[in-house]
């Protein structure tokens, strides 16, 4: 698959899906909360996606996922099925969902504290978010994709946590995975050149200790292991002669907290 190269154009429309996106994030976020179920919080997404005539599109993903978003709890890395389980004090839960929207896809995850968790999840949280600002800053028409992996990883190791191996970004834009893969681990120099008119969903993946993940039984759930705290902070972002430009979320400055 060659790497798509959206047009001006094309970006606008990616801007708007993008912008809608966030706003469901934005809606769903004062309810992540204890005693919610994580299946409550997914059939929220899924109206929120209709209402705005759009469409989820892991829904039926490669023939037999079967929700419009992934839920992943503590030391689930991604894509977890939602569930009955009450979200309690002390979780650590991971959303992630694209959006579709006449025709353009973003991606967007975000790493939720349920009520007060211990400092080293919360840490966690934070650096994961940190490393996401850490590698947009390289993310330049001219610099390559091994120069984003190489921010990231230094930021994360630097802070004592571990960088998801198995699990990489990816373009985004006509589909939901287009070329190129974004890790998050790797060698500065390396990998495709960032272009202007690139879309990627730059998505850093991150656990408290190192670890192999491995998929359960119902052949998804990404799993660090018992015990293993992972957060993930994803945004859509675009490649332009001046800069990275996000596509979905909210500026540092704006969505710091």
């Amino acid at each position: 698959m060659a790497i798509v190269i959206k047009s001006p154009w094309e970006l606008e429309r990616m801007a708007e899906t993008g912008r809608l996106h966030t706003e469901i994030f934005a809606e769903l976020e004062p309810l992540v909360r204890p005693g919610v179920t994580t299946l409550e919080l997914e059939q929220f997404v899924a109206r929120a996606i209709k209402e705005r005539g759009g469409v989820a599109p892991q829904m039926g993903y490669q023939g037999t996922y079967p929700f419009a978003t992934c839920m992943s709890l503590n030391e689930v890395v991604v894509h977890g099925f939602p569930g009955k389980r009450a979200l309690k004090e002390g979780d650590v839960l991971k959303v992630d969902f694209a959006f579709t929207y006449q025709g353009f896809t973003t991606d967007m995850a975000r790493t939720y504290a349920i009520g007060k968790v211990s400092p080293e999840a919360e840490k966690l949280i934070r650096v994961t978010e940190e490393a996401f600002w850490a590698g947009l800053e390289v993310m330049k028409a001219g610099n390559r994709t091994g120069d984003v992996a190489a921010t990231v990883q230094q930021y994360v190791e630097g802070h004592g946590f571990w960088v998801v191996r198995e699990m990489v970004g990816h373009g985004v834009g006509r589909s939901m995975h287009e070329d190129p893969q974004v890790p998050n681990f790797g060698k500065a120099g390396q990998g495709p050149k960032l272009r202007p008119g690139m879309t990627l969903a730059f998505e850093p993946m991150v656990t408290q200790f190192p670890a192999k993940v491995v998929i359960l039984e119902d052949g998804w759930t990404a799993s660090a292991g018992k015990g293993n705290l992972a957060a993930h902070y994803e945004n859509t972002v675009a490649i332009t002669e001046a800069g990275p430009r996000l596509l979905t979320g909210s500026p540092r400055s704006v969505a710091a907290r």
